[in-house]
């Protein structure tokens, strides 16, 4: 068969077992199955064997460790701690527990890795508070979803342990570089919640005073230097992100266990149990996904996609738009890590080919795919908003439409600015980011 007809039977059948519900994990795998049947060189147990030797990798040990680390700071209450600070910080603004919650997601992005736990995390304590104080529930939903999004962009994130371990990119100088455009996000979706609360009239907090705010900062000091220790390790070069994610663990546990003894010996069999579930189901995706992507690369599917592009004579930029259009599409169907493993290694042929830096690629295609989580049909932030906000999904669009403009406006600079996206990692790592 040639290289387009394995395209087409492979995304084929995916796309029509997404169609009847099936699993995006099982559909990738099942997806495979029929070239392996129909190619006579190839042979069922191929699926089996790639599977296998995608899981005999050190680097994903950091996934289910960062789940694990994020879940046990959640079951610290260490949510209300960065909630008080917060408050304590932006809460006299107009839309007070609006930027609250945009300001928490922040915070908490540097602890979880995760957008999942955070929407879980940061929504359950916040969503029924603004809901309380007069924010519409569909608004309240849809601010925390996309907020959650910060989780995989801001250091520590999931999917850019996944990025570097798949496409062979500096995991340190990944972390270094999603902190601008995290931090972008952030301001532009308070601007957001300025423009709602001025025209809804939503409700602010009394200023705190300098004394509150002291409060409120040192009981959050210890869930702060999180960040500080994972990302500062990492780049130190004092371990690596696998070893990162196990200290994560171990400190979360000290701070949940000992520190401020919110977390009974009784309850951490519960929150072993979350993280593994949620562990297993991003793994069994990495398994299929690497058995999808290696018949792409087997068939040189790859490559004819780039001699495709190329013939368009594009540049860094418009290489840019394409990487990020084509991820911003597929996030809307399938789970983010995934979609890593089977587009990035199509489109990483062609980003190489028009000289776009392997790091600034690779945050162009993990803000793409993060907004997946809240763009329907897949959704996932958005649907975990939802079910605690009491609200449909169809009800929440119109804000969170509103609120990925100012995003998809970040993911524009990140494109057209490398320079600035680059600068912390080549100022911090010099040796690895050249």
């Amino acid at each position: 068969m040639s290289s387009v007809q394995v395209a087409l039977l492979l995304f084929g059948v995916f796309f029509a077992l997404l169609l009847v519900r099936v699993p995006v994990a099982f559909a990738l795998g099942l997806a495979c199955v029929p070239v392996f049947f129909i190619d006579e060189r190839l042979t069922p147990f191929l699926l089996l064997n790639e599977m296998l030797k995608s899981y005999n990798s050190f680097l994903l040990l950091a996934i289910p460790f960062f789940l694990l680390a994020a879940n046990l700071m959640n079951a610290a209450g260490i949510t209300d701690k960065l909630i008080a600070l917060a408050r304590s910080a932006v809460g006299h603004l107009p839309g007070g527990l609006g930027h609250v919650n945009v300001v928490v997601s922040m915070l908490f992005a540097g602890i979880s890795g995760s957008s999942t736990a955070e929407t879980a995390g940061v929504g359950g304590v916040l969503i029924p508070a603004m809901k309380q104080q007069g924010f519409d529930s569909r608004f309240s939903a849809a601010l925390t979803a996309c907020a959650s999004v910060m989780g995989v962009i801001i250091p520590p994130s999931i999917l850019m342990v996944v990025w570097g371990g798949v496409i062979s990119v500096s995991i340190g100088g990944l972390f270094l570089a999603g902190v601008l455009p995290g931090i972008l996000i952030g301001l532009s979706l308070m601007v957001v919640v300025v423009i709602y609360a001025k025209v809804r009239g939503y409700p602010v907090h009394p200023r705190a005073t300098l004394g509150e705010f002291g409060t409120a900062l040192v009981r959050s000091l210890l869930p702060l230097a999180t960040p500080g220790i994972i990302v500062g390790g990492i780049v130190g070069g004092f371990f690596t992100p696998t070893e990162a994610s196990v200290v994560a663990v171990l400190y979360a546990l000290v701070l949940g266990a000992f520190v401020y003894r919110t977390v009974p010996f009784r309850g951490i069999p519960k929150v072993l149990y979350e993280s593994a579930r949620f562990a297993a189901i991003s793994l069994f995706c990495i398994g299929t996904a690497s058995a999808f992507g290696w018949l792409l690369a087997y068939f040189r599917i790859p490559q004819v996609f780039v001699d495709w592009v190329s013939g368009w004579g594009g540049g860094p930029v418009s290489v840019g738009f394409i990487i990020a259009g084509a991820f911003l599409v597929i996030g809307c169907f399938i789970d983010a890590i995934p979609a890593i493993i089977i587009l990035g290694t199509i489109l990483a042929p062609l980003a190489t080919s028009v000289g776009l830096h392997p790091i600034h690629f690779a945050i162009i295609g993990v803000i793409s795919i993060a907004f997946g989580l809240v763009t329907p049909p897949y959704g996932l932030c958005l649907m975990i908003a939802c079910a605690i906000g009491k609200v449909t999904i169809r009800e929440t669009l119109k804000d969170v439409a509103m609120l990925l403009i100012p995003m998809l406006g970040v993911l524009c600079f990140v494109i057209l600015f490398p320079e600035a996206i680059l600068a912390l990692p080549r100022w911090l790592m010099p040796t690895f980011v050249k």
